[in-house]
């Protein structure tokens, strides 16, 4: 083109698109054939008008307005009020205090809700669920029909009258909580509220017009609903024009590459829009691990602790590759792990002990997994040496022949299944990561049993029919949540035996003399406690923008317990010093009461031997609590039809440990008792009496059962990753009993 000309039509264009708003229509004439072609400086569209704004990355996120949903903020989803929280029992009246946080004594709300009744024919003292269809509309949506209030002044000067619609609960409650004064007032209201998807954008949290574009046929939300392994199949097979892939070439490798990472370290499975609050805290570990590997960093120190938690076999071998090319790269990783695959690959290993807690705190052994193995003085050589191990039971129990079914449960990823949970036996839930184990056990299952046995009100997950429930008569979940949630709760407490304990100390001579109770020997009783500190053994000092500081208390000095109370002692300990004792001191200080020497026996039993009688609940690990709710289940009478669930128990415990709480579990079912545990660790896999494998892949591939049975069964199941590494654990003891 003539640059002459190419000038004058670029002036033109300028020209138009500034008379226009940035609108073109350049018409194009080929003998006689003339087309209109539209240009828009603002991403209008030809037809409607309606423009998008400028392509930006802050478009398509839900975290930055410009982007997010407006209705919803992009959360996804908004609080609403529900009937069903604001009048929980339908067969109350206003009089007997059915509506929520409407005070049947207050003279005004009293007013609203006679004008109400007058108008439509009821009495407040009418059950809700006795109204008709009619009025329990118009109490919960309102009405236009303007009502005659007559308010009477408590002060008794006379009443005011006045008309005015009454707007039903949902929308009334709606604007009290907008009119509230404070904070505290408007999160009141919270618990009549349920969470929605928002109807605005359906869930998608993000604004119409981040949505109307797409890549390979699919928008950003529709992209983030795909696993990472799918994702990484999406963008191999993503199409573009030799342009659009000059343009996306290095965006599109960073992507495959960081989805690569997430699949390395066994997260394939994970859906990317995943909640990070839902990440187990093993996940969300891998997550960052992934991100790492994505810096190609070198020289780094990097610390992790116990990344194989929640990861099956299949998966732990991607993990552990996962470290290894880090170690390639020039780095140095610190791990601490219980793992056997892991510490057989380790370059060199650091075992501390003997024993834990008094009984720790030495090297015992240090060096190659080889070198290690050769210690004798070191449990996890001894392990690693095969000379101790977990004995494969040599049969199995068969159970008393009842079962609980549960059919068609459909959550999350479970795809319509139907599982029987044999009683009188130890039953294990395995699968890899991902393939619904916990869905199935903590989402559905406990909580459906939990409703109707022990009359609870936890939230269940779908599914149609549960049946057997009358061969039980309750059910424990026995979780990694702490004991208590202030540093009074302790071991001690938690079990009972410190009551006994006690009661003890208020037979003594001196106690009688005094006329002291058992609550002068407790530090949350006024009395026998420090009032300085209230019992705390410490003084707390705020430091407004900093972690609060914590000093020992002055006047006490950390016993907790005032002068006179100290003053009393049991064969030359005071209460204090009762519980400065680990739980193996005093078993033994305490051998001649019976009824506070077998509450002690449990907690040994289940390895908390060191653990201190006072220990603060806030300290101990996840493993150490649920030893502690072992412990006191133990300590109760069996009636031998008690159901215990348990998600992945063996977590953070070592080869000792894990045996010691698997003689533990073995003896509540040797009761006659039914426990099933989500369990990925081979050892305890092989102790169960029953297994029912899901898979068989994570995410949307899994939510199926691929085998039921016995270990021995389930290990000639092909398609079973968990038999295939049963089978080779089987095989290996069985060449080693040769």
């Amino acid at each position: 083109m003539n640059p002459d000309v190419r000038k004058r039509l670029a002036s033109s264009v300028e020209t138009a698109l500034e008379s226009t708003n940035g609108l073109l229509v350049v018409t194009r004439r080929i003998g006689d054939t003339e087309t209109e072609h539209f240009f828009s400086q603002k991403n209008s569209c030809p037809d409607c008008g309606i423009s998008i704004p400028e392509l930006q990355p802050r478009l398509f996120s839900f975290n930055n307005p410009f982007g997010a949903c407006p209705d919803c903020t992009g959360l996804g989803e908004t609080m609403e009020f529900d009937i069903d929280l604001i009048i929980p029992d339908k067969s109350k009246s206003f009089d007997e205090g059915a509506f929520g946080s409407y005070n049947p004594t207050s003279a005004w709300q009293r007013t609203r809700f006679q004008a109400v009744a007058d108008e439509y024919g009821f009495k407040l003292s009418d059950s809700f669920d006795s109204l008709t269809t009619e009025q329990q509309q118009v109490l919960i949506y309102g009405s236009e029909k303007p009502l005659h209030y007559i308010y009477h002044k408590q002060s008794g000067e006379g009443h005011s009258v006045y008309n005015r619609p009454w707007p039903g609960l949902i929308a009334d409650m709606k604007h009290r909580q907008m009119e509230s004064f404070s904070e505290a007032q408007r999160e009141s209201y919270e618990k009549f509220m349920v969470r929605k998807v928002c109807t605005s954008c359906n869930g998608r949290r993000l604004k119409k017009a981040a949505l109307a574009i797409t890549v390979g046929g699919k928008n950003i939300y529709e992209l983030t609903q795909l696993s990472v392994g799918d994702s990484i199949q999406f963008f191999n097979k993503l199409k573009l024009s030799e342009t659009e892939e000059q343009i996306a070439r290095q965006i599109k490798k960073e992507i495959q590459d960081r989805l690569n990472f997430m699949k390395n370290v066994g997260l394939d499975y994970l859906t990317l829009e995943r909640q990070a609050a839902t990440l187990s805290g093993g996940e969300a570990q891998r997550i960052r691990l992934a991100t790492q590997i994505g810096s190609s960093l070198m020289g780094v120190l990097y610390i992790l602790d116990e990344p194989s938690i929640g990861l099956h076999q299949r998966d732990n071998q991607r993990l552990i590759d996962t470290l290894t090319y880090l170690r390639d790269l020039g780095n140095t990783l610190i791990v601490v792990e219980h793992d056997e695959q892991t510490l057989r690959t380790a370059d060199w290993i650091i075992d501390l002990g003997p024993g834990a807690g008094v009984h720790g705190g030495n090297v015992v052994a240090s060096g190659t997994p080889e070198t290690v193995a050769s210690v004798k003085e070191s449990l996890t050589g001894q392990y690693l040496a095969g000379t101790l191990k977990m004995d494969i039971p040599q049969e199995r129990r068969k159970g008393n022949g009842k079962t609980i079914t549960l059919s068609g449960v459909t959550e999350h990823n479970l795809k319509d299944v139907t599982v029987n949970i044999p009683l009188g036996v130890f039953t294990c839930i395995t699968g890899v990561s991902g393939s619904g184990k916990s869905t199935l056990l903590s989402d559905v299952f406990f909580p459906a049993v939990s409703n109707r046995i022990m009359r609870s009100s936890h939230q269940e997950g779908t599914y149609k029919e549960i049946t057997g429930l009358e061969n039980i008569d309750k059910v424990i979940n026995i979780d990694q949540s702490p004991i208590g949630r202030t540093p009074r709760s302790n071991p001690a407490t938690y079990v009972g035996v410190f009551d006994s304990i006690r009661e003890l100390f208020s037979t003594l001579p001196d106690a009688k003399a005094r006329g002291y109770k058992s609550g002068r020997f407790s530090f949350n009783v006024k009395g026998g406690r420090c009032e300085n500190c209230q019992g705390n053994g410490t003084i707390t000092i705020e430091m407004n923008f900093l972690p609060d500081v914590y000093i020992p208390c002055e006047v006490c000095h950390g016993a907790r317990f005032n002068q006179e109370t100290l003053d009393v002692r049991y064969k030359g300990k005071n209460i204090a010093d009762v519980l400065s004792m680990t739980i193996e001191e005093a078993a033994e200080f305490f051998a001649h009461i019976p009824h506070i020497a077998r509450k002690l026996e449990t907690l040994l039993s289940v390895g908390l031997g060191y653990v201190q009688m006072g220990q603060s609940a806030l300290t101990l690990s996840g493993g150490e609590a649920q030893r502690v709710k072992l412990a006191n289940e133990l300590s109760r009478r069996s009636t031998g039809k008690t159901l215990y669930i348990l998600d992945e128990p063996t977590t953070g415990l070592h080869f000792a440990d894990v045996k010691q709480l698997m003689e533990v579990i073995q003896r509540l079912v040797d009761q006659g008792n039914t426990v099933v545990m989500i369990e990925h660790n081979l050892d305890v896999i092989l102790q169960a009496d029953h297994i029912i494998d899901l898979g068989p892949e994570g995410g949307f591939r899994g939510g199926n059962i691929i085998a039921t049975g016995t270990p021995e069964q389930v290990a000639q199941c092909s398609e079973s990753y968990t038999g295939q590494f049963i089978k080779e654990m089987l095989e290996k003891a069985t060449g080693a009993s040769q």
